[in-house]
């Protein structure tokens, strides 16, 4: 695996090299190989003939490939590769940055504008990012786009100006300029006419090899909210609303490729980027397995968990509200009890959809502002526990507290546990699961102190924090395997 120093990304080539030449899939994604003699860029998979020696460069983000003069290979497509995990992007602002340019905020917004919404200079911004991902905030913008669209031409038959849109160009005519900048062709040249559907459209989101499909599937199958989502053996479906319209997903693993399958249905192309971006997020397709497995196996409580689930990731969550309301319901109850809360509060305060799908999706989980004065009580909760949920829908509805993966570990749980009813253990367990946070951990979970523990008796809350301290920045993994293993 490439060695990571803590501010920038520093590759190994020999590293570098071996897993080129093995065409390793546990590092595609990771970095990427150029070629002087052709100005080409490739994924480490790439099954071209390998060039020589001499003639290879080694870039951590296809943004540094591409800012340095090289174009993406047509044949391996770094569009399809695992995106690279933010943890790996050296300083907290840099990661909070990147998380704002994953959703857009470059697509009709100034470097300033990003910069200050961090609370940093747009000079010292632009330099961490050179420094640290060898290129330029605009040109990691740029290249996401070019790369986005790239993906919709190959995999859909959407036309040319939907995709222009869609992935974030204010107009087809810089769409072409830029595609013909990066390709050094125009993009009828690559366009595919597959990936579409009669009745939707399917996108391919590759991840790093292991990935426990089935055990994503069945944590969120324990938790499904009747009329909101679905969840069987082979796919997780949903029903969502999107600036008013309506639509559903569903996620189901590709056959022979280190991919899952994202199905949509959904009548504005302009979904896509939010679309493929939070599903990401939610099936945790960007992690490094390699290296997360590598830290927690060094620890005599995990060794055994990491070696018989190496593929597992973190479950995380379609909209953080929801998850922050699930959570509380589930305080001092089973899943069970709390996913039997949830749907009557979905029942007695949740929109009813127009299901065209056929499948019974027709609820959204209620909103914030429909929460807000509600009588929640009414649903057979205590009254404490339904003024703690009014409380948290006022907090974001006042804008104190926001779930969005841009801001620090620190500064959101100390925006939950200012809320009545909420304490740690709340708090880390819904950035674990709506900010997909790494190293959250609710150190006083009872099962997770009973899990640890060599005697099988429970660890106090400190020894446990106190343990975890050589699982980070991972703990949240840890958390999973910890779990897992109580059944």
């Amino acid at each position: 695996m490439p060695n990571l120093s803590n501010q920038a990304f520093v590759l190994d080539p020999q590293i570098c090299e071996r897993a080129r030449i093995s065409r390793d899939a546990r590092f595609d994604g990771l970095f990427y190989t150029a070629v002087t003699s052709t100005k080409i860029y490739c994924r480490s998979v790439c099954p071209a003939p390998s060039p020589k020696p001499q003639h290879i460069r080694y870039y951590a983000t296809a943004a540094a490939a591409a800012s340095a003069g090289f174009r993406p290979c047509l044949r391996c497509r770094p569009e399809a590769a695992p995106g690279s995990p933010l943890h790996r992007a050296g300083g907290e602002l840099v990661r909070q940055a990147l998380h704002l340019i994953e959703d857009g905020a470059l697509d009709g917004a100034s470097v300033g504008a990003l910069a200050a919404r961090i609370g940093v200079g747009e000079r010292h911004l632009r330099r961490l990012f050179v420094e640290q991902l060898g290129a330029s905030p605009l040109e990691i913008a740029a290249t996401r786009r070019v790369l986005f669209a790239k993906k919709l031409l190959s995999e859909t038959a959407l036309p040319v100006t939907e995709i222009a849109l869609a992935s974030g160009f204010a107009s087809v005519r810089r769409f072409n300029a830029a595609f013909q900048a990066a390709y050094r062709l125009p993009p009828r040249v690559v366009r595919r006419k597959a990936g579409a559907k009669a009745d939707g459209l399917t996108l391919r989101l590759p991840y790093r090899p292991p990935y426990d499909f089935a055990a994503q599937l069945a944590f969120y199958a324990r938790r499904a909210i009747p009329g909101v989502e679905q969840v069987d053996a082979t796919a997780y479906r949903r029903i969502f609303v999107h600036e008013g319209l309506v639509g559903t997903f569903d996620v189901q693993a590709a056959r022979d490729e280190n991919a899952l399958l994202l199905c949509i249905q959904f009548p504005n192309s302009s979904v896509l980027p939010m679309l493929s971006t939070r599903v990401r997020r939610m099936f945790d397709l960007d992690a490094d397995p390699v290296a997360i497995n590598t830290a927690l196996a060094q620890s005599e409580v995990l060794r055994a968990l990491v070696q018989n689930h190496p593929g597992q990731r973190l479950p995380g969550a379609w909209d953080g509200f929801e998850t922050a309301v699930r959570a509380v319901l589930g305080q001092q109850i089973s899943v069970a009890a709390a996913r039997t809360f949830a749907a009557r509060l979905v029942d007695r305060f949740g929109e009813r959809l127009l299901d065209e799908s056929g499948r019974g999706l027709h609820a959204q989980f209620p909103t914030p502002q429909r929460l807000f004065d509600a009588d929640i009580a009414s649903i057979g909760l205590p009254k404490a526990r339904a003024e703690t949920l009014r409380e948290l829908a006022r907090a974001v509805c006042a804008g104190e507290l926001h779930f969005a993966p841009n801001q620090t570990l620190d500064n959101f749980v100390a925006s939950m546990v200012r809320l009545p009813g909420i304490g740690a253990w709340t708090a880390h367990y819904v950035a674990m699961r709506a900010l997909s946070h790494p190293d959250a951990f609710p150190a006083a979970d009872l099962i997770l102190r009973r899990a640890a523990a060599s005697d099988g008796v429970a660890l106090s809350t400190k020894a446990q924090e106190q343990l975890s301290q050589d699982w980070r920045p991972w703990r949240a993994y840890a958390v999973l395997h910890l779990w897992r293993s109580q059944g």
